[in-house]
């Protein structure tokens, strides 16, 4: 199997797993940014960089697309990307206005320097660790020189396929992250960091620390 055929058949699973779960999933967190403090405030220091003709790209954006929302509700434009068919036409039946496309982001369909911003919020963790020099390209390709990527993960070590999402039977891959591995992807991938930070989870959430990490494409 090649490269590119071997992230095909993760991704697939993966929308297989979350057309599965959409409904699932949107029950459960479209309310969650009212109960952590620490998200938004990461999220209004990012959306802070932006005017209100600025396109930024929520990647990954799931059945709910709340973080999307979040900076949309700030007046700036969003466009929200998912690789599932249930998750989009969720995203938009939920989120009027919004503008919702389904797609890769190992493989997006935009044009070079489309966006000032992107926000991939617990989404490369379903692509394997070898694959994500191949994501990180990508957002830089699409993201204008100076702008912004917000990434946040599951902090933790090792990735690999497990057989549930959300109580649901399936099989979709995790991957799981060091400080060390994000910086090393956004360094990589032509970024400058402007912070990277960890913080215990909250009680409500999966027992990871999260690891929040933006960078400025040089």
């Amino acid at each position: 199997m090649t490269v590119v055929d071997e992230l095909q058949s993760v991704n697939e699973k993966t929308r297989q797993a979350y057309n599965m779960a959409a409904q699932k999933y949107h029950e459960l967190f479209h309310n969650e940014m009212n109960e952590k403090e620490y998200d938004r405030r990461r999220l209004d220091l990012f959306a802070g960089g932006f005017a209100a003709d600025s396109l930024v790209l929520d990647a990954g954006c799931g059945p709910t697309a709340h973080i999307g929302r979040y900076i949309a509700d700030k007046g700036i434009p969003v466009v929200g990307v998912d690789i599932s068919d249930n998750c989009i036409e969720l995203a938009r039946r939920v989120n009027p206005g919004l503008r919702f496309e389904r797609g890769d982001i190992a493989d997006l369909k935009f044009a070079d320097e489309t966006f000032e911003g992107i926000v991939a919020y617990y989404s490369i963790i379903h692509s394997p660790k070898r694959h994500l020099g191949r994501v990180f390209a990508e957002f830089r390709r699409v993201l204008k020189p100076g702008g912004s990527l917000l990434v946040a993960v599951k902090a933790g070590s090792g990735d690999g396929y497990l057989g549930e999402l959300l109580g649901i039977e399936t099989e979709i891959y995790f991957s799981l992250f060091s400080i060390a591995e994000i910086s090393g992807y956004f360094e990589q991938a032509g970024f400058a960091l402007e912070f990277l930070e960890k913080r215990n989870p909250y009680d409500f959430e999966i027992k990871n620390e999260r690891i929040f990490a933006m960078g400025r494409r040089t």
